[in-house]
């Protein structure tokens, strides 16, 4: 019988994740990661339209041609990695890239320069993101077994909690100096994790995982987590543009975004401990619910006072598919964390590809968009209830075979 997580269990085990020896440069790193990305996320699709002045095809293509490069460099980085002692080197080269790209991305006025700065300022993202989580995990499995798990949820807490800020952050920007203000952000941003990551001193050691932190591989859970993500990337590039067609407000979508940000903590925290409990495919698949919920909200052309009832609600599924999941794949690959955090990494582009490209199936900026993620949403739904099904008719057997 799992035993029950009390509320001075949940404080105590904060205290001690952030208080975990040496930890301090790679949690502000993540935090500031964070914040950089919530500054320009919103903002890139309608910079593109404003301000290069690309349509809704040349934007879906840009966004594409640049996810399969960030595919390839992160799955090949992912392969690597774990053949390195250290893996500090590659997110530092790739928030270098970053800078650089970004610096070019300010100065794009057509399609081909756009793409070029935008694929140097976006690609090495997957690398920064997934080694992060790889070096994160290393650290600590060494230095805080006990609480390894529920520490690899706090620290993609961390990363919304800086995204909610660069949202807020993004939006001032934009309305004092426009978009210019928000690449600058961007831009220091990455300065900022860059001397961060300078500073840390990462955990090398041998360590040997817990049997009971292991998830067998699984072709048909990671198809219907990709079914998830696939619809979770459309929101993330279409929101923004429908909201402005809509209300005809930027900055609003930056709102909107900091509103759904400012509850993943604590959601986090819940569906970290409910996977406890539950299971992790239970807690994914009540999420998936509550993403299908918010998609058909959206659909049906809501009104400014629905949109923001449904970003808490939507803040929950957000929470499942990016913490819950992402530990449930990385506990694939105990023995490799380097591959194991850069293939959730790989997954989370895969499906960005696909939702960035199936959209252009139907004509114009309409909230019509959404049934599109609500049907990955019940395709993934009835996936993982597959999975879990055949998880426990083979855990009966096994049980069975035992008593027998």
């Amino acid at each position: 019988m799992i035993q029950r997580i009390s509320k001075l269990t949940v404080f105590r085990e904060l205290q001690s994740f952030f208080r975990i020896k040496g930890s301090i440069n790679i949690l502000a790193a993540m935090l500031v990661y964070g914040c950089g990305s919530g500054i320009m996320r919103p903002m890139n699709a309608l910079y593109l339209e404003h301000h290069v002045h690309l349509s809704k095809l040349d934007i879906s293509l840009l966004v594409s041609i640049t996810l399969v490069v960030d595919m390839v460099v992160t799955f090949s980085i992912g392969l690597l990695s774990d053949k390195l002692r250290r893996k500090k080197t590659l997110p530092l080269v790739a928030a270098a890239l970053c800078m650089v790209g970004l610096v070019l991305y300010m100065r794009a006025d057509n399609f081909p320069t756009a793409l070029f700065s935008m694929i140097l300022a976006t690609s090495p993202g997957g690398i920064i993101m997934g080694q992060l989580f790889a070096m994160a995990r290393n650290h600590f499995t060494i230095e805080a077994k006990p609480i390894v798990e529920m520490a690899m949820v706090w620290l993609r807490a961390l990363f919304s909690m800086g995204f909610f800020l660069g949202l807020l952050l993004g939006a001032q920007l934009f309305t004092w100096v426009s978009f210019q203000g928000v690449l600058i952000g961007n831009l220091v941003g990455y300065g900022l994790l860059f001397l961060l990551l300078i500073v840390y001193q990462e955990r090398i050691g041998h360590y040997e995982p817990e049997k009971k932190s292991t998830v067998p591989f699984q072709w048909l859970a990671m198809i219907g987590l990709l079914l998830l993500l696939c619809g979770d990337s459309i929101r993330g590039l279409y929101f923004p543009l429908v909201v402005d067609s809509l209300f005809h407000s930027p900055a609003l979508v930056s709102h909107l975004w900091s509103l759904q940000a400012i509850f993943e903590l604590l959601w986090m925290t819940l569906a970290g401990y409910a996977a406890t409990r539950f299971g992790a495919l239970n807690v994914i698949r009540f999420g998936a619910i509550c993403g299908l919920f918010v998609y058909l909200v959206y659909a049906l052309h809501p009104t400014l006072p629905f949109l923001i009832a449904m970003q808490p609600i939507h803040s929950f599924f957000v929470s499942t598919l990016y913490s819950v999941a992402m530990g449930y794949v990385q506990r694939m690959f105990l023995h490799r964390t380097g591959f194991g955090s850069s293939l959730y990494m790989f997954l989370t582009q895969t499906a960005s590809l696909i939702g960035f490209v199936t959209p252009n199936a139907i004509s114009g900026l309409t909230p019509h968009i959404f049934f599109l993620p609500a049907g990955f949403a019940i395709a993934s739904s009835l996936t993982l209830f597959w999975v879990a099904r055949r998880d426990r008719r083979h855990s009966a057997s096994i049980t069975t075979g035992h008593s027998a």
